[in-house]
């Protein structure tokens, strides 16, 4: 598609409904012209665009041009050198002497877990005890690639922070199932970490505890999260999780 001759490529993401300002100044950072967006229940699609990049044709056949000479010149020196070669005598490998003087292979003993290793495993991570953690809640973009580090590195542990619900909408036609959106720190207006989302619960699903249990939660309540960590999502910028135990602060 052109436009004043200029070539385009095109490309459409989906932000969450109400950060939308966060993706764009993303997106337009890394060089793409923000053209309109469609808001839909739950999230908006932002489309962009940018010129194309001219291809460099001349450097292209200069580069080919090169690649063929050294190709005909390693062919000649080959040649030149393939009379005198003599096949060398096959030597054997460590592992092969070993079967050969002892009669037997060796064994390479096989690593055990440890107990410190098993129980570094169940450790419920928070920043008190965990760099990483600390790092992730406290990026400014929740579309930073290191939130999907993260996410691959301590997938299944569980994680444990303040927060509070950024959003909640039903999931779908249902009345009492939602899709809640999460921000880390101290209240909903917080502007760092990445947005958390339980999806498809109901306030059942969310484990609520505390002395005093409320029978409904809803946007702006902060919250105390323990929570097992789930997939990431780079396109939409959702990072999933699984509650465990949530209590209202």
């Amino acid at each position: 598609m052109a436009d004043d001759g200029v070539q385009y490529e095109f490309k459409s993401v989906q932000a969450i409904r109400g950060i939308e300002a966060r993706s764009i100044a993303k997106w337009q950072k890394a060089g793409w012209e923000f053209v309109d967006q469609k808001q839909g229940t739950l999230r908006t699609t932002l489309n962009f665009r940018r010129p194309k990049p001219k291809v460099p044709w001349v450097l292209i056949a200069v580069a080919a041009g090169v690649v063929l000479l050294v190709a005909v010149v390693g062919g000649v020196a080959s040649a030149l050198q393939g009379g005198g070669d003599k096949d060398p005598k096959p030597t054997k490998s460590p592992s092969e002497a070993t079967v050969v003087a002892s009669g037997k292979p060796s064994e390479t003993p096989k690593p055990e877990e440890s107990a410190s290793d098993a129980s570094e495993a169940d450790r419920v991570l928070t920043v008190e005890n965990s760099k990483d953690l600390a790092a992730l809640l406290a990026v400014r973009d929740y579309c930073d690639e290191t939130i999907g580090t993260f996410a691959a590195k301590y997938e299944g542990r569980t994680i444990e922070f303040d927060g509070s619900i950024a959003s909640m909408l039903n999931h779908g036609d249902y009345k009492t199932r939602y899709d809640i959106l999460v921000s880390p720190g101290k209240g909903p207006k917080s502007v760092v970490g990445p947005a958390f989302k339980f999806e498809d619960v109901n306030v059942l699903d969310l484990h609520l505890t505390g002395a005093n249990i409320p029978d409904s939660v809803g946007t702006g309540d902060l919250l105390h999260v323990v929570a097992r960590v789930g997939e990431y999502n780079p396109d939409q910028c959702l990072f999933f999780l699984e509650p465990v135990a949530t209590k209202i602060r």
